[in-house]
């Protein structure tokens, strides 16, 4: 094996090493951000905070930010 045989194997192995650890940050990289676990704390959470001519005032929030929706839920849509 020459000298420049020696050189170019080394530069092969050089690139290889480098794509396989690139394809194994981008695949870690989806695996963290694409996992079906949701945190406790990033669930939508409802509560039934008042009443309002029979109809339920309802609080909800999807985020553990100071941000509320309220809207009204009635059993009987008349």
């Amino acid at each position: 094996m020459t000298k420049d045989d020696k050189d170019a194997l080394k530069e092969f192995l050089r690139g290889l090493a480098y794509a396989v650890g690139m394809v194994a940050v981008i695949v870690g990289i989806i695996l963290v951000f694409y996992s079906d676990e949701v945190p406790e704390d990033t669930k939508t959470h409802a509560e039934v905070v008042d009443t309002y001519k029979g109809c339920d005032v309802v609080r909800w929030s999807s985020h553990q930010l100071a941000e509320y929706r309220y809207f009204l839920h009635c059993e009987n849509n008349k």
